[in-house]
């Protein structure tokens, strides 16, 4: 069987979505991009006012630019659970969505590591964060949650690029005979050399499995390392040791729902209709559903065990968080994160593409205020009732915070047209195995 018209189909599908953009496409960069420079505007009159133009102050000293870092850590997740781990056990479904987590994975990191920066006030002092020798002759303190996020984010960034380069390798050759001019040239010199070789195929597969191997602890351990920042603490509502395994489930939730937000509209710009199928979206949905279940049970833990305590002060938060000055923020992140995603029982909804997308939008939005109502219910109802106050993000707070949104779509609108979208090789293989 000649499967060189089917390979040479594939080639200019997913690499024709490359070549001269749509308006479509222009509107959306325009947007993101507008998005992006007006929050690094906002952030630079911050700079130069200081934080007093933050709503963050005493009680709540964390607010939405920690609410912000932990959510774009989450985002993050998915890439490595569609890329890594889903490799590992040979889900075939991967392939219409791994290359999107991955770009998805190292931009959410991107994002997310400015945020302690932003949060730092001074960020021409962040050299602090850094263990380096220096005339100073004194090192940073690692008992700080702060230094524990620059060394989670950092690995998980490092190894997420690795990741995301190596298993683009093939697909830059093939890109490198498409293209003529620069781009050719910039083809050529990222795939470095790659001809196809049987050789070059052997090296490349295992080092593949080992990267796999090796990121997909990364799921686990950054997650957990960005709940002990809480977990750590003694405040009521955060010292609690199913954090971790809370987090990690939260993280892949979010991130799970951000790749159906983001392949929903791209593959119909792209016009990548018949390689992210409905199929692939079901089995995604079945991934979305397992997450949100696991997410569910640690609300309902998290209840019981301060309920079980009968520690007052770990009982009066939840009962904050349910009946105080956020409960609305409390009863529509449990209709997004709980009742909602339910309805993927039901396959003919969990098959309906555009329903997938209108849930996935709700689950951010809900997974947004999940990490919002940690942060602020336990800061702003502590110990001491004198002590006690709320907290409401000021508008360079939520300049910022759209700022980071423009970020995103930013960055992955310029990957879609630079880049890959899908893995050509994984479809090629599978292709011939059928």
């Amino acid at each position: 069987m000649n499967l060189q018209p089917f390979y040479q189909q594939v080639e200019q599908d997913v690499l024709g979505g490359m070549k001269k953009p749509s308006m479509v496409y222009w509107i959306a960069l325009v947007v993101s991009a507008g998005a992006f420079v007006m929050g690094m505007g906002v952030w630079v009159y911050q700079i130069l006012t200081g934080m007093g133009v933050a709503g963050i102050s005493h009680p709540v000293g964390w607010g939405v630019y920690i609410t912000n870092f932990v959510f774009w850590v989450g985002i993050a997740h998915s890439g490595t659970l569609i890329s890594a781990v889903l490799f590992l056990f040979r889900a075939r479904f991967r392939s219409a969505f791994n290359r999107i987590a991955e770009a998805m994975t190292v931009i959410a990191v991107m994002t997310a590591g400015l945020y302690p920066l932003i949060h730092l006030g001074r960020v021409w002092r962040f050299y602090y964060l850094l263990p380096y020798p220096n005339q100073r002759l004194i090192w940073v303190n690692f008992r700080s949650p702060l230094i524990w996020d620059v060394f989670a984010v950092s690995t998980y960034l490092t190894i997420s690029l690795i990741f995301f380069y190596v298993g683009m390798i093939p697909d830059l050759a093939v890109a490198r005979r498409y293209f003529k001019g620069i781009r050719q040239w910039i083809y050529k010199v990222l795939s470095l050399g790659w001809e196809g070789t049987l050789d070059q195929w052997r090296h490349y597969n295992r080092l593949y499995m080992f990267l796999a191997a090796f990121a997909t602890p990364l799921v686990v351990s950054v997650h957990s390392v960005v709940s002990w920042d809480f977990a750590m603490s003694i405040v009521p509502g955060w010292h609690s040791t199913i954090f971790a395994p809370y987090f990690v489930a939260g993280a892949i939730f979010s991130g799970t729902a951000m790749v159906i937000t983001l392949t929903v509209p791209m593959r119909k710009i792209l016009k990548i209709e018949k390689y992210i199928t409905v199929d692939h979206y079901e089995k995604l949905a079945k991934v979305l559903l397992v997450t949100a279940l696991i997410v569910s049970f640690s609300y309902i833990v998290e209840l019981s065990l301060a309920a079980y305590s009968g520690n007052i002060f770990e009982t009066t938060i939840f009962k904050y968080r349910m009946i105080g000055d956020y409960k609305f923020f409390f009863w529509v992140m449990i209709f997004c994160n709980v009742l909602l995603p339910l309805t993927i029982f039901i396959k003919k909804m969990r098959r309906n593409i555009k329903y997938l997308f209108i849930m996935s939008l709700f689950i951010n939005v809900g997974m947004w205020l999940e990490r919002f109502i940690i942060i602020v219910t336990s800061l702003a109802k502590e110990y001491n009732p004198y002590s006690w106050g709320t907290y409401t993000p000021s508008l360079v707070e939520l300049g910022i915070t759209i700022g980071s949104f423009g970020m995103f779509f930013t960055f992955f609108l310029i990957f879609a047209k630079v880049l890959p979208v899908l893995s050509v090789s994984e479809i090629k293989e599978q292709g011939d195995v059928k």
